[in-house]
């Protein structure tokens, strides 16, 4: 992968990472094609980029803080005619329990990219987000089955 195209792909996660952290929903639009598809922490499938932002960003940018892409973690494939990427990265955030307490919140996310040539922007296709194996989901227990 040529450098250039590497640096491309790790500016499109930096300007997605800068929008999730600003909680700028609009500004992270223009990044994707409108019929993205992906997974999320919140949504198992999204069809659409209405369906990514309403479905997925909404229900967990203004929940967290503290989102940033890893950029160290950058791992990028490149196809030969240089118009699609894949990227895998890990990122960190800092979520909030249901009492308000801080927790670390980190995961990895992958996206493929696209775009029309390769002297043109990048588009994500398709995105995938998830929470580390080990890290906690939010359960505040089956007060049915435990009787408190």
């Amino acid at each position: 992968m040529a450098e250039d195209d590497h640096a491309s792909v790790r500016a499109w996660f930096q300007r997605w990472g800068a929008c999730v952290r600003e909680v700028d929903m609009q500004g992270a639009r223009p990044l994707f094609a409108d019929d993205v598809i992906g997974f999320g922490t919140y949504k198992d499938f999204v069809d659409g980029l209405d369906a990514l932002c309403d479905g997925q960003w909404t229900s967990i940018w203004p929940t967290i803080a503290d989102f940033e892409f890893r950029l160290d973690t950058l791992r990028t494939q490149l196809s030969a005619d240089r118009c699609m990427a894949v990227g895998m990265i890990l990122w960190s955030s800092t979520g909030f329990a249901a009492d308000g307490a801080p927790y670390d919140r980190p995961g990895r996310a992958t996206v493929t990219l696209t775009r029309a040539s390769p002297e043109s922007a990048w588009l994500g296709r398709h995105t995938h987000f998830s929470l580390f194996p080990h890290e906690r989901k939010l359960s505040f227990g089956d007060s049915a089955r435990t009787g408190s």
